[in-house]
């Protein structure tokens, strides 16, 4: 897919960006200040802007806000939502734990999975997109155990170093279980798209990152067009969508380092 490459000059006023799976630890710096650079230089210049999941490499709990880590990105979220920017927060699969004092010390909304939003017009639907993977049988079921909220609130009850023990051991099986993973397997399933698309009534956008694949489909259902826009991860470059009234343009970074 191409992609524009943004410039400072760029007007980004009344522009709504999305991105996804930034993947933030303490282990990637390269990452975090192309990511605070991001926030200071693009998306504060924008109306809005929509993190559908995965921003944070792992989450374990509200209580390690205090984390000097975590203590940078909060206040890179302040900093963006004091200027008047709009910040709203999907969970993703390795943070669904986000709770309300981390966004409420970001200034960021938390949003449910799938939302339908009115985007400059068009009916659009945002989605972490990790539920449409449906092929994936092991993470479907592991899904549905870590999002029971019973389930999390026992976790939570859990001292924070043995949540973080209990989560990097699981990160790590999930890394070896991949590499016996065909990739598409990992990818959405088309069906799963199909019904998502009919019972929200056939959305003109759907917007959703977690593939890691960044891309733009035409579907083509029931006599309707419905464009998927995929959004790209942050492992190697930036990169984010950007939607106006004229439309949705994918964008990256300059080249970091």
């Amino acid at each position: 897919m191409m992609h524009n490459t943004y410039s400072s000059s760029q007007d980004l006023s009344g522009t709504s960006l999305f991105i996804s799976d930034l993947h933030l630890c303490a282990s990637r710096p390269q990452i975090t200040a192309a990511f605070t650079d991001f926030l200071s230089d693009t998306a504060s210049k924008a109306k809005a802007l929509y993190i559908l999941g995965d921003l944070f490499e792992y989450w374990a709990g509200d209580d390690d806000i205090e984390n000097a880590f975590h203590q940078l990105i909060i206040a890179s979220f302040r900093q963006l939502a004091d200027s008047g920017v709009d910040i709203f927060l999907m969970h993703g699969n390795r943070d669904f734990l986000i709770g309300e004092d981390f966004c409420k010390a970001a200034g960021i909304t938390l949003i449910k999975d799938p939302l339908l939003i009115d985007l400059h017009g068009r009916k659009t639907l945002l989605s972490h997109g990790d539920d449409l993977c449906i092929d994936d049988v092991a993470y479907q079921q592991f899904r549905v155990q870590v999002r029971d909220k019973q389930w999390q609130t026992n976790f939570l009850a859990q001292p924070l170093e043995a949540r973080k023990n209990q989560i990097e051991a699981i990160r790590l099986r999930s890394e070896q279980e991949k590499s016996s993973k065909s990739s598409e397997i990992m990818d959405v399933n088309t069906e799963a798209v199909v019904d998502l698309l009919r019972r929200h009534q056939y959305p003109e956008l759907l917007i959703h990152g977690h593939t890691h694949r960044p891309n733009r489909h035409i579907i083509e259902l029931d006599g309707r067009l419905t464009t998927r826009w995929v959004l790209g991860d942050w492992y190697e470059q930036g990169s984010y969508l950007a939607c106006d009234e004229a439309g949705c343009h994918s964008m990256k970074l300059s080249a970091q380092g």
